[in-house]
């Protein structure tokens, strides 16, 4: 019984559906090109391009294509542009070992050697200035200058716990 409710259901209106569906604009196709119209107008033009030529097919035969690999333009580059040694420093302290790090390069700075500059400064500001910390890294004074700015380290706080009476419900 439930079929034949769903049945009736879907099925509702369908002509008013596929009268409405057949009387819709149809889109018109584009304009034809003019060279398209002509060639509609001459037909024996269509034969003469589909047509082989047995003067032309031993010309066609005797056409053969040679090709060597080009060296592209990014092989060229790479063999030309000889990259300099770059500077590289020790990381800071001894409790970075467990790190796979070797060597950091020169104006840049680790994870955990960041969050402890700022630590640093957060704790002892007078000592740990922003002069102090690009000397001590070997940072640009505007980037540790930015870095001190807009960056702060995690902090968290633990708020006593306060002794509240519960309401008693009467």
């Amino acid at each position: 019984m439930g079929a034949a409710v769903t049945r009736r259901i879907r099925h509702f209106n369908r002509e008013n559906q596929a009268e409405w569906e057949i009387s819709k604009m149809k889109p018109s196709p584009a304009p034809r090109h003019p060279s398209t119209n002509s060639l509609l107008l001459y037909p024996e033009i269509k034969g003469e391009i589909a047509h082989k030529d047995d003067k032309l097919l031993p010309f066609l035969k005797d056409v053969y294509v040679d090709s060597k690999d080009l060296v592209s333009s990014a092989q060229v580059k790479a063999a030309e542009t000889h990259q300099e040694p770059k500077e590289f420093r020790l990381l800071k302290g001894h409790h970075f070992d467990m790190i796979n790090i070797k060597s950091i390069p020169k104006g840049k700075i680790s994870i955990v050697e960041a969050l402890t500059l700022l630590n640093n400064h957060k704790l002892y500001p007078e000592t740990w200035t922003a002069e102090k910390i690009a000397q001590e890294y070997q940072l640009e004074q505007k980037d540790v200058n930015s870095l001190l700015k807009y960056f702060v380290t995690f902090e968290v706080k633990i708020f006593p716990p306060e002794d509240n009476k519960a309401i008693q419900s009467k």
